[in-house]
């Protein structure tokens, strides 16, 4: 294709967007949306993702030993667990030693002051070889005579990758319905052009003009309808995720959710919203041409 025949198809483009300015303001906004929705989703993901991988990377679990038990029998669990399999090292921590590091961790807080060290429980802290298999380490713990409890990260991990499996399963479902909507507005915008032009269409196919020739135009208007949406999606993502996270920040209760910074996110999001742009706005423009064309 000649140069000054390119130029002329990308200005034919560009002039269809404005032809129906409503429809494509439509196809815009719709696209915008779409994206804007899947880019939350999938920036939450990411840092679900983040924290399940932490939190499976916790290899250390914490048994807590029956307070009935005298201290010599207490320190003897740490011997009965040591030998078992998984078991990298296992540490026995008093009671006293364990209010020690409460109060040096809550360091300046009066309300911890009187804490009696009856009151907390003799433990064992253990390091698990294989994270893998921590919880046939921690059924092995349990029929220990004397082991009270277990406190491991693995049980937080295992509620967050259960989020994580619900959070795959709907962002799937989600994106799927997503492109589906928009790939529907952006035909239908493209498909009203296509009708409004037709006289024009009829006289370059009598000329002869190629189904590429007369198509090019119409594909250029929907990856820029697409490119637009993707770019807006991307720019209210960017600050709406800031907002999150600078209100997890400052919030009580939800600051063991800290997301990575959005310039981690920058690379991957911008690859997501303009190949999603790109696939909506050429895969929409197209398919409603081939229907209009009957080719």
């Amino acid at each position: 294709m000649r140069i000054n025949n390119l130029g002329y198809l990308l200005k034919e483009g560009i002039r269809g967007i404005f032809l129906h300015g409503f429809m494509s303001f439509a196809a815009v906004c719709v696209t915008l949306a779409c994206l804007l929705i899947m880019g939350m989703f999938a920036s939450v993901m990411y840092n679900v993702n983040i924290l399940v991988n932490e939190l499976n990377q916790t290899n250390e679990v914490v048994v807590y030993i029956d307070e009935q038990l005298s201290d010599s029998a207490a320190r003897s669990i740490e011997t009965q667990i040591r030998p078992l399999d998984n078991v990298l090292s296992a540490s026995f921590v008093s009671r006293e030693e364990a209010l020690e590091k409460f109060i040096a961790e809550h360091e300046g807080d009066s309300a911890f002051s009187g804490v009696d060290a009856q009151t907390l429980r003799h433990r064992v802290v253990v390091v698990l070889e294989d994270n893998a298999l921590m919880d046939q380490s921690i059924e092995q713990f349990l029929n220990i005579e004397g082991v009270a409890d277990i406190s491991a990260a693995h049980k937080l991990a295992k509620g967050f990758a259960t989020i994580q499996h619900i959070m795959q399963v709907v962002f799937v479902a989600v994106l799927t319905v997503l492109l589906v909507v928009s790939l529907l507005i952006i035909s239908n915008t493209i498909r009203i052009g296509m009708a409004d032009r037709k006289d024009e269409i009829a006289i370059m196919r009598m000329v002869g003009a190629t189904n590429g020739f007369i198509r090019v135009p119409f594909v250029v208007e929907g990856f820029l309808l697409g490119m637009v949406g993707a770019g807006g999606a991307y720019i209210l993502v960017r600050y709406l995720y800031n907002f999150m996270v600078e209100g997890l920040a400052a919030s009580d209760t939800l600051q063991m959710l800290s997301f990575v910074p959005f310039r981690q996110l920058r690379g991957p999001m911008i690859a997501l919203c303009a190949l999603a742009g790109l696939f909506v706005g050429i895969v929409g423009s197209w398919s409603s041409i081939r229907r209009f064309l009957k080719v």
